[in-house]
């Protein structure tokens, strides 16, 4: 029999099973990469047509976050991750038909309604971890289980390169010279590829909405939020009466967008500038770039010890810069590998950028941290701008001066924009 009290057993299981679901979400952003080069070949489509894989996923994050806090506020933890699970489930099931029909339009639908249970889980998943526990170590609970988003960001171009992307690349020219049959059965071919990969994750994602069925999760019970002396609910415009708070968000915004631009359009910039195929494109996106991403967290917070973290944060953005001006200038293996460390230094800017945005804020931090976490619709925009620059230039090297810039706004946040500054108070 264990001498273990029963409340912290709970909550050890409690905190494996929410663990899991860090991996699953990161699964969904960092399969993207493989995506966008996969799709643009099975359904024929231009880069500005293959960046809506992106926009598909974080408008789905914009559109969903505040009902998604609606519904955990309502119905509680449990039944939100639940109903995250399903919708990720249903969504990664539609990729069947989808493949089988070779619609985009049908791609878009189902990659929509597996970012909508995304932001459910996460919704739920990062404020449920820290109350698992004493609220002296939250931080570091949250931190060991955003560890396991970093796995999922480096299996998750590894698996799809492995699994989902065929190696068969044809030029426009060979394409042209195939008779109709032949280009449909390629073309199908492709497509068709993605079936069990997502088959299997359908089955997974199934499989964690089991466990949590038949767990019982510890309850947690929350204080409202306060109103605004007028009957209202606390979220409001008027916290952008705080200067850091609006910079903030438009730091995340460029930051976001800078992330998953430099990541979606890898393969193709790796393919333009140094002829690389595309299987080992995405084996040296997993391998280098996103266990640099995931080592740089740790990096980043020793570094944070000895420097503070909005001078690190405009040196990382400095770095970026000067990476990315490499990758625009050179080819070959320098113009890759400037791009493929990039990632590093871009480990701490989410949440460094999240910290610096509430901080000095009190009970308005909750109001903030919504408008942070909408704020990641950059990723939705920025990637279709880089798509319109490849389709006009003809070069997808040129696109990442869009990224470039994104950092630009990173660095004035790190530089000024952070600091926090008592607004006037009005007397009436």
């Amino acid at each position: 029999m264990s001498n273990q009290p029963p409340k912290a057993a709970s909550y050890k299981v409690a905190f494996v099973l929410i663990t899991s679901l860090f991996f699953i979400w990161a699964f969904l952003h960092n399969i993207n990469p493989i995506l966008i080069p996969h799709l643009k070949k099975a359904c024929q489509l231009t880069d500005l047509q293959s960046s809506f894989i992106d926009t598909a996923v974080y408008m789905g994050y914009f559109i969903i976050a505040l009902p998604a806090g609606w519904f955990m506020h309502k119905y509680g933890y449990k039944k939100g991750i639940l109903f995250g699970l399903i919708l990720y489930a249903i969504g990664a099931a539609l990729f069947i038909p989808a493949a089988s029909a070779r619609s985009y339009n049908f791609f878009l639908v189902a990659l929509f309604i597996i970012a909508s249970g995304a932001t459910f889980l996460e919704t739920v998943a990062n404020p449920y971890i820290t109350k698992l526990g004493d609220r002296a170590s939250s931080e570091q609970r949250l931190n060991f289980a955003q560890s396991f988003n970093g796995v999922g960001a480096f299996i998750a171009p590894i698996i799809g390169g492995q699994f989902i992307l065929s190696g068969i690349e044809h030029t426009p020219r060979e394409l042209q010279n195939f008779s109709p049959e032949q280009l449909n059965n390629y073309l199908s071919f492709e497509a068709n590829s993605i079936k069990i990969p997502y088959m299997v994750i359908t089955g997974v994602v199934l499989l964690v909405a089991l466990f949590f069925v038949f767990t019982r999760l510890p309850e947690i019970v929350e204080e409202d939020i306060e109103d605004d002396g007028h009957g209202h609910k606390s979220f409001s415009l008027k916290i952008f009466r705080h200067r850091h708070v609006t910079w903030a968000v438009i730091a995340e915004f460029f930051y976001v967008g800078a992330q998953v631009g430099v990541g979606s359009f890898f393969i193709r910039f790796s393919r333009f500038t140094m002829g690389l195929p595309e299987k080992e494109a995405a084996y040296l996106w997993g391998f280098i770039a996103m266990v640099g991403f995931m080592l740089g967290r740790f990096a980043g917070t020793f570094f944070m010890r000895y420097v503070k973290p909005a001078k690190l944060l405009s040196l990382y953005a400095v770095i970026n810069i000067v990476l990315l001006i490499i990758a625009l200038m050179a080819s070959g293996k320098i113009a890759v590998y400037s791009l493929l460390a990039v990632p590093f230094f871009m480990s701490i800017m989410f949440p460094t950028i999240f910290a610096l945005g509430i901080k000095g804020l009190g009970e308005e931090s909750k109001i903030a941290s919504s408008f942070l976490v909408m704020s990641i619709v950059g990723g939705a925009i920025i990637p279709p701008i880089m798509g319109q620059i490849s389709d006009k230039t003809g070069s997808i090297q040129m696109a990442y001066i869009v990224p470039l810039l994104c950092f630009v706004f990173v660095l004035y946040f790190g530089w000024k924009g952070y600091k926090f500054v008592e607004p006037k108070t009005v007397v009436v």
